[in-house]
């Protein structure tokens, strides 16, 4: 058996992969949304038939939340983890989708064929490139080239409150020699990239409350404090003319870029026009003093994600309301620490209180910045697969995306993770519309079969 004669399965059976990954999108595994519970739990079992049907022992393993799918295969040569999630987004808003989420189809584009769908890309689509890797050698050799552990999440849209103490509860079973994630893109939609730079997240949701009651703006107005105006005055103070943020203590732990990563980076040629221009804009908002490349894969942020208060119906109501919410998010970067971001961005607001108004506050995640060390064998191995699949050669790149799941690795398990992914940038992941390049999903599947295959003669 040839590598040749795996990819050439691959190659024949991508019409039924492909409707095996349609299969798996019909599933509204909404994680965030207590009603998609049993639809969670039908696309656990789903893949723990599949991976059952190519040789893999499987289970789904009880959370307090959604489960976790995890199966082995023995073998010979390295082990390597592989990890996805299977949960998705929430649709919203269903007005904005050309058809339904869950009823998902191949379409002719004029760039080609895309998978479109909820989860098509993120992460159903990528998470079974490497399924179907798996499928196409165990078709032709009757086994897999190494020993494998396959763990799937189903919470990782919602912020995975039951990740870390699964791992730590299994950690003697989940250890590997490398992990391997499939949750990124191409660079530019066009090169294949190992991602070793990945942004920390820090999610707050903060409650401004003013009066008891909603108010009669002509009653009340001019007498009573507004609780819009104040939370508008402390979004607003966030950031300064430069865009930089203004937290205190916000950029300790943000470190330089060396001058090689930097060096590198330009090598790209990274059109920042045209990233802009793709969605509508023209001018990099962040810190005027860094390149917008920057700004998405080093450099931190602070974000305002929503904001709630007042009437918001049809037509109009002249009221003063009672509380105004927002949804502030931060990514950061090197040795930010979320927890102490919190405590002074807590106080923060609450410097900026008038008399009359209070501020109440509920967390959400709280992740550090992961990079990853390229000294270990399997990261040239891998790039070098890659640029074997690919017209363009593989990169270390970074990502303004938070994958904590890969500090997790390292942390708990000790484990060296590798980030590959085959999404587009215009793959409009948590969008209306969300797609799955058929060409990404194809030249993924033989990616990952070339990558193994690396990974096994490595040893």
């Amino acid at each position: 058996m040839s590598l040749d004669d795996v990819l050439a399965r691959i190659d024949a059976d991508l019409d039924g992969a492909t409707d095996r990954l349609l299969d798996l999108l019909r599933i509204p595994s909404i994680s965030t949304d207590p009603a998609y519970k049993a639809e969670c739990d039908r696309a656990a079992d789903w893949l723990v038939a599949d991976l059952a049907s190519i040789g893999v022992k499987a289970e789904k393993r009880p959370t307090p939340g959604h489960p976790m799918v995890v199966g082995h295969v023995d073998g010979d040569g390295p082990h390597v983890l592989f990890y996805g999630h299977y949960d998705v987004q929430p649709v919203d808003p269903l007005n904005l989708w050309d058809r339904d989420p869950f009823d998902p189809t191949i379409e002719e584009t004029p760039a080609g064929k895309v998978i479109r769908g909820r989860g098509s890309s993120d992460d159903k689509g990528q998470l079974m490139t490497f399924v179907e890797a798996c499928r196409a050698y165990h078709t032709v050799t009757g086994k897999l080239p190494c020993r494998i552990t396959f763990f799937f999440e189903g919470e990782e849209e919602s912020g995975s409150p039951s990740l870390v103490p699964f791992m730590k509860d299994n950690a003697e079973e989940l250890k590997s020699d490398v992990a391997l994630i499939c949750d990124t893109g191409l660079f530019q939609s066009k090169t294949p990239s190992i991602v070793t730079m990945l942004r920390g997240l820090l999610g707050e949701q903060l409650t401004i409350t003013g009066p008891d009651k909603d108010l009669h703006s002509g009653m009340y107005g001019g007498a009573s404090i507004n609780p819009i105006r104040v939370l508008s005055r402390i979004i607003a103070g966030l950031h300064d003319d430069q865009g930089r943020v203004t937290v205190p203590g916000f950029y300790d732990g943000v470190p330089d870029l060396p001058d090689e990563i930097m060096e590198q980076w330009r090598g790209l040629n990274f059109d920042h026009a045209g990233f802009l221009g793709d969605v509508g804009l023209s001018h990099p908002a962040g810190e005027q003093d860094r390149s917008a490349l920057e700004m998405i894969w080093s450099r931190p942020t602070c974000e305002a994600n929503g904001i709630i208060g007042g009437y918001t119906g049809e037509g109009f109501k002249t009221v003063l309301p009672s509380q105004a919410s927002a949804k502030i998010s931060f990514r950061l970067v090197g040795t930010q620490d979320p927890h102490a971001i919190r405590e002074s961005f807590r106080a923060y607001v609450q410097s900026m209180l008038p008399p009359d108004c209070t501020a109440e506050f509920h967390g959400h995640g709280a992740s550090p910045a992961s990079q990853m060390s390229t000294d270990h064998p399997a990261f040239e191995a891998a790039r070098g697969a890659l640029s074997d699949e690919w017209p363009e050669d593989a990169a270390y790149t970074g990502c303004g995306g938070s994958i904590p799941i890969a500090g997790y690795f390292k942390q708990i398990l000790g484990t060296d993770a590798m980030l590959i992914g085959f999404a587009k940038d215009n793959d409009q992941i948590h969008s209306p519309n969300e797609k799955y390049d058929l060409e990404s999903f194809h030249k993924g599947t033989r990616s990952w079969a070339r990558i193994l295959d690396a990974l096994a003669k490595k040893a």
